[in-house]
């Protein structure tokens, strides 16, 4: 930060913006190289900053989330969050500001079709157009994805994700959304981490907290189903709209947390506990969606629960997608016996996570090599939350900014080793709800004070901006060149 940052504050109403000499800064602000057309971007989603979630005022349905809190009244919950329902244009102006190209948000299922089906809430449906058309107007390129983890509470009575008829209500939830927003957002994604989706069937720390780890294949297998469904229906209505002259196609991904788990020794059976443990709890998702069948360790366990698993489910959930999200944030390191140890000396995040951005670029490469039909990647999410210092000059999050840092640069070399990335999105874009653990753990780009919601943009989301700025030059020259020679 420049030492007259503290006189050179821009503000609004609504967001703080300190000045950044890219000059001074202490993490170096270079263009990286990524192919033409690589996109930087943030990160949110609907309950995490949307607040507005009283039925009465807003018509948006009661989701698992409200049941969830209102079980455990000592939470902070999404009642406020960051106010982003009713600060939406000033957000997007923030956004801008920061020179995001493009930014990844979700749809709250219970606000569109507050009962999960039947009828469709129109005010909830006209936010996210109005958003939409905020973002295009400018120049920021909409991300949507239509699943967050807000299952409507109403689905959940119907057993929630454990019941397959709540695949086929989500298909059609998908329906209403893209014959509303299909003819504006091109980028659409299913699901966001099924995985977690789950723990929160098998565990507690998540919503519906039923703590009950026989579902795990079961609801995991539903969702990939559901997956599926939607993906034929934004199929379709994708066809639909090129049938009436609309420019481009819709292109279908979904986004997969995906925890890499490397040996501790050099052992064979570090090194087979640690391949079961990636394929039990991350590869299978993988392995459904490019390969078409689960790893034996996952198809066992769907025996012992009773999941039924056809070959037509199989053909459902392997259908080509145009791009595969990954969620990124730590490693795992398994011993010989599996399990999952702590790396004496490591640097971790508030969160426990240790920091090892070396380990993304090894598992994009062994993505590579085993997944032949692997499609373009985004990294969708990747961030920390670490210690942030506020003063009178800003918010100061050196840790964070060396922690982007090094997992673009992780990312940079995958890129250069033949892996097909197109873009990158820092989880979040700004301080949210962080779910069961309230507002205690930030990860933003953009510090939001809890009393008054007025934003500040950090020293990472300052560094952030001008490395877009710097990588967006890089690129504007280089076209430049060529049409000269």
């Amino acid at each position: 930060m420049s030492k007259k940052s503290k006189h050179n504050i821009s503000k609004n109403n609504t967001y703080v913006f300190p000045h950044f000499n890219p000059r001074l800064s202490p993490v170096p602000v270079r263009r990286f190289h990524f192919p033409e057309g690589f996109v930087f971007g943030a990160s949110t989603s609907a309950y995490q900053i949307e607040g507005a979630i009283d039925t009465v005022a807003y018509g948006r349905g009661r989701s698992i989330w409200e049941d969830y809190f209102a079980a455990r009244p000592h939470l902070d919950n999404g009642e406020v969050a960051c106010d982003h329902y009713q600060r939406m244009v000033e957000d997007v102006a923030m956004i801008k500001k920061m020179g995001l190209k493009a930014y990844r948000f979700s749809v709250s299922w219970p606000r569109i079709i507050p009962a999960g089906t039947g009828a469709v809430n129109a005010q909830g449906l006209e936010f996210y157009s109005r958003l939409v058309d905020e973002l295009l107007k400018n120049g920021i390129e909409p991300y949507l994805t239509l699943y967050h983890w807000d299952l409507p509470a109403a689905m959940q009575d119907l057993g929630g994700w454990t019941n397959r008829a709540v695949a086929e209500h989500f298909a059609d939830y998908a329906k209403v959304v893209v014959e509303r927003l299909g003819d504006r957002v091109k980028k659409w994604c299913t699901f966001n981490e099924p995985e977690v989706i789950v723990a929160g069937y098998i565990g507690d720390g998540l919503a519906p907290g039923l703590k009950n780890p026989a579902l795990r294949v079961a609801v995991g297998h539903n969702l990939l189903l559901a997956h599926g469904l939607a993906t034929k229906v934004l199929r379709q209505a994708g066809a639909a709209l090129k049938s009436k002259s609309y420019e481009g196609d819709l292109e279908v991904g979904i986004v997969l947390n995906l925890v890499p788990a490397e040996p501790a020794s050099a052992t064979v059976s570090a090194k087979t506990a640690a391949r079961r443990q990636w394929q039990r709890n991350y590869g299978w998702y993988m392995d459904g969606l490019f390969k078409g069948k689960y790893p034996r360790v996952v198809q066992l366990e769907a025996r012992r629960t009773g999941v039924s698993i056809s070959a037509a489910d199989m053909e459902l959930i392997r259908q080509p997608i145009d791009y595969l999200g990954i969620n990124w944030y730590l490693r795992q390191v398994v011993t010989g016996r599996g399990r999952v140890i702590r790396v004496p000396g490591a640097k971790e995040t508030l969160m426990g996570w240790e920091i090892h951005a070396p380990a993304l670029t090894t598992m994009l490469l062994n993505m590579k090599s085993e997944y032949r039909q692997l499609p373009p990647l985004y990294i969708t999410e990747n961030g920390a939350a670490l210690k942030d210092e506020r003063t009178a000059s800003g918010v100061h999050d050196l840790g964070r900014m060396t922690y982007t840092y090094d997992h673009i640069s992780a990312l940079e070399m995958a890129s250069l080793q033949g892996v097909d990335i197109r873009g990158y999105f820092a989880w979040s874009l700004m301080d949210n709800l962080e779910w069961s653990l309230g507002y205690s753990k930030t990860f933003g780009l953009v510090h939001v004070d809890r009393e008054t919601q007025v934003r500040t943009v950090k020293d990472t989301g300052l560094w952030y901006s001008a490395v877009i700025k710097a990588n967006s030059r890089g690129k504007a020259a280089s076209r430049k060149g060529s049409g000269r020679r």
